[in-house]
């Protein structure tokens, strides 16, 4: 099937989130006891009785990849397209915003202009059945936002859904019982490693701290790119050069 998809009509993305607040203290007394109580589940795997400064440190580290606790800092994405000489190009852009409605009503903007036919138009991410498009989704509701077309997942049936395209999904061919990141697919199949300059584990850092929401959109970019250069590699196409990368807004 995907050797048959036109490149230019896929959406390429991936999302950045960090914790709603700085820190745990930070929360209102209803959202500590919330949290409390989620992260006493999480903990007791490794923490039999968890104390309040564990509770405190789990905010930071965890909060961010729970849309009830979280927020989106940073949606990027990447089109395909052709140059003069045909050759492939990938234009990638960032929405990167304190304020999570503005971001989302940009991308979802996007979406509704250029990406708004799940017959002709697909997604593509690393994960992005668990993890991103789920986020975006719940964050859409929390900001009473509408959804566009290609998000109204509501009862739709798996096959109503092939144009999310998962690359940890294609990868696993059936197996379900491991997650493979994108820095060994990189790896595995020679193509540059993403996110080199920081991890995931330091964005709620870079944000909260350092508020530097383009170190946190450069490095999410990345990872948009090497999503492209390993679909490239499942359609056993050449994967692109430095030339062939265009950062929109640099």
């Amino acid at each position: 099937m995907i050797d048959s998809i036109d490149l230019t009509k896929i959406l390429f993305l991936d999302i950045e989130c960090v914790s709603g607040k700085p820190t745990y203290d930070d929360l209102d007394e209803t959202f500590q006891e919330l949290w409390a109580h989620k992260s006493k589940g999480l903990l007791r795997r490794t923490i039999p009785e968890p104390t309040g400064e564990d509770i405190a440190n789990s905010y930071n580290e965890r909060a961010g990849i729970y849309a009830e606790f979280g927020k989106i800092v940073c949606i990027s994405v990447g089109f395909i397209a052709r140059d003069a000489d045909k050759k492939l190009v990938v234009r990638l852009k960032s929405f990167a915003n304190d304020d999570e409605a503005v971001l989302l009503k940009e991308f979802c903007q996007l979406l509704n202009q250029h990406f708004n036919n799940p017959n002709f138009h697909f997604f593509c991410g690393h994960n992005i059945k668990e993890f991103d498009i789920p986020y975006i989704c719940r964050r859409l509701v929390v900001n009473q936002l509408p959804f566009p077309v290609l998000l109204q997942l509501h009862g739709k049936k798996p096959w109503e859904t092939k144009y999310m395209l998962d690359t940890l999904e294609l990868w696993k061919f059936g197996d379900h019982k491991n997650y493979t990141s994108l820095k060994l697919l990189a790896a595995t199949l020679g193509f540059p490693s993403p996110k080199d300059d920081i991890d995931g584990s330091d964005v709620g850092r870079v944000y909260w701290e350092e508020k530097d929401l383009d170190r946190i959109a450069l490095y999410c970019e990345k990872d948009v790119l090497a999503t492209v250069q390993l679909f490239l590699r499942f359609r056993r196409l050449p994967i692109l050069e430095e030339g062939q990368v265009i950062h929109i807004g640099e």
